[in-house]
């Protein structure tokens, strides 16, 4: 692997780990609904917005730097991610369906990444 492509996969992990942030932040705006539309202004809605914004940026800068069809397919690697934030900082359970699904997020991620040069 050349030192451009391991670059390209560290900007696209990060890029769903921040993204996965996004989603957090994101919930715990939507908690903060009330119902009026001024509600959607609260800074964790914007602070989610913004790591989304910011994930983008990493997305970018690491498929500038390999093949797209080994690259994009870690962006599912966020699914990992906000499952166990959602279970860290919501207490939301981990179910046999859950776990099978991110089994197969995980094989097929692997297996597109075989198909690099």
């Amino acid at each position: 692997m050349s030192p451009a492509l391991i670059r390209s996969m560290l900007l696209v992990f990060a890029a769903s780990v921040v993204g996965s942030f996004g989603a957090v932040f994101l919930k715990l705006g939507a908690l903060r609904l009330n119902g009026s539309i001024l509600s959607f202004v609260n800074s964790r809605l914007a602070a989610g917005v913004a790591l989304f914004l910011g994930s983008s940026v990493f997305y970018t800068w690491g498929i500038k730097g390999g093949d797209l069809s080994v690259l994009y397919p870690m962006v599912s690697l966020g699914y990992v991610w906000t499952l166990i934030w959602a279970k860290l900082f919501f207490n939301e359970s981990f179910t046999r369906n859950k776990v099978f699904g991110l089994t197969l997020i995980l094989l097929g991620v692997f297996f597109v990444g075989l198909g690099g040069k």
